[in-house]
């Protein structure tokens, strides 16, 4: 069941800016699938982090926390669309309880091994953390099929999917310095075990939120596309264009750090990731308010804009000064949350019937592929030129994903124009 989203039509700018949002509060079910989607992820930015404490200070090695991480990512890419694919045919709310125990306890058994076993035993850590990868709860991919389904209006949609993308920024703010404090006080050990309980606790509430809206039944079999989701009108393209569209941000925060660490502060790293969020939070809370469809390569283009403007305040062109780089990066910022949000409205109109969890199960592959294929070239980079050169091939790859998003169809205005 669906429930009509009726756009506001105030006469004062807040009721032009805050009209959307209030409408969105009064889509039943929304706002508690929303909460706890986000609630559901709050686990994920944390996660890498915690492990490698927990594989360092087992084995003493970087080199193995590496293995481990990079075989869970895989697990994750590997299994996104799968997850997804299961989550289209059956049961999302079943669906999420039975993988988020698999994941919880495959994330207990990561932080017992030291316990259990010595430190030259790690492979088997880097096979437990594969598989844990597999099963991650789909919480992204769920909600983001799920939205369709509790309003039939497209600005209301879209609105949705710019308020999340925004709200995701403040995770991957809060979720890491969350997990850091647990690091801290308790070790890898109490930030895993942490981890663990999080990805339960907010899947099985985003699993009881989508139940009790309704949301427990897939769409009938006869509604479904069939075929390969890959070979639906535009999805290629899109995909190729959602890879490039995230990787560079991946680039950026290796930018950052990399910076902090030649240059600055251990402690300057955090702080301008921060101002670089709160951009991108301010700027997709404005863009969120607004109805009219989203310019996706405008808004993809803008983002390149922000990533060039950080190389000539960036070694090589310059050392660099800790506030210059906040002001940049809070201004480009601004364009960050705009740009993904618009990238996740026109990948979920491009989804065929039915199968929208599988496809953004498919943006995760990508982006993770995006992220394997680009960190090392942005370490080569970071290495023998500088932060700037890293910034500068961020920006390359966001103006490659705006020339993309020119060749990505628009369903929305095929509709109104047929």
């Amino acid at each position: 069941m669906t429930y009509r989203y009726q756009p506001v039509g105030g006469v004062g700018h807040s009721d032009h800016v805050l009209g959307p949002y209030r409408q969105l509060l009064t889509v039943r079910g929304l706002p508690s699938v929303l909460v706890w989607s986000l609630l559901g992820r709050l686990h994920l930015p944390g996660t890498p982090l915690a492990t490698t404490f927990l594989v360092a200070g087992w084995t003493g090695s970087y080199v193995a926390s590496g293995v481990v991480a990079g075989l869970y990512t895989v697990g994750v890419a590997v299994g996104g669309p799968l997850r997804g694919r299961s989550a289209d045919q059956g049961d999302p709310s079943r669906l999420l309880i039975a993988i988020s125990l698999a994941y919880a306890t495959g994330l207990c058994a990561l932080a017992l091994a030291p316990s259990l076993v010595g430190p030259r035993w790690w492979p088997i850590a880097a096979a437990a953390a594969l598989v844990t990868g597999l099963a991650q709860p789909p919480v992204t991919q769920i909600a983001r099929a799920a939205w369709p389904r509790l309003t039939d209006d497209l600005a209301a949609r879209r609105s949705v999917l710019t308020v999340e993308a925004t709200l995701q920024e403040l995770l991957w703010v809060v979720g890491p310095v969350l997990i850091a404090a647990v690091v801290a006080v308790g070790g890898g050990r109490a930030g895993t075990f942490t981890c663990a309980g999080l990805a339960l606790a907010g899947s099985v509430g985003f699993a009881l939120a989508m139940h009790r809206v309704g949301l427990r039944a897939p769409i009938e079999r006869e509604h479904r596309a069939p075929g390969s989701v890959l070979r639906a009108h535009g999805m290629r393209a899109a995909l190729t264009m959602s890879l490039c569209v995230i990787a560079p941000l991946t680039i950026m925060d290796m930018a950052v750090v990399a910076w902090a660490r030649d240059y600055g502060t251990s402690a300057a790293a955090g702080a301008l990731l921060a101002v670089w969020s709160i951009g991108s939070l301010l700027g997709g809370l404005y863009i969120g308010a607004k109805t009219a469809p989203p310019r996706l390569a405008l808004r993809i283009a803008l983002m390149a804009l922000g990533f060039a403007a950080l190389v000539p305040v960036l070694p090589p062109a310059t050392d660099g000064s800790v506030w210059l780089i906040g002001v940049v990066l809070a201004v480009g910022g601004v364009a960050v949350a705009p740009a993904l949000a618009a990238t996740n409205v026109r990948i979920g109109e491009l989804a065929p019937a039915g199968r929208t969890a599988e496809v953004f199960g498919w943006v995760m592959t990508a982006a993770t592929l995006g992220s394997a294929l680009t960190l090392p070239v942005a370490g080569w980079l970071l290495d023998h030129i500088g932060p700037g050169a890293a910034a500068g091939a961020a920006a390359v790859l966001a103006v490659v994903a705006a020339l993309f998003a020119m060749a990505v169809p628009d369903p929305s205005r095929q509709i109104s124009t047929g």
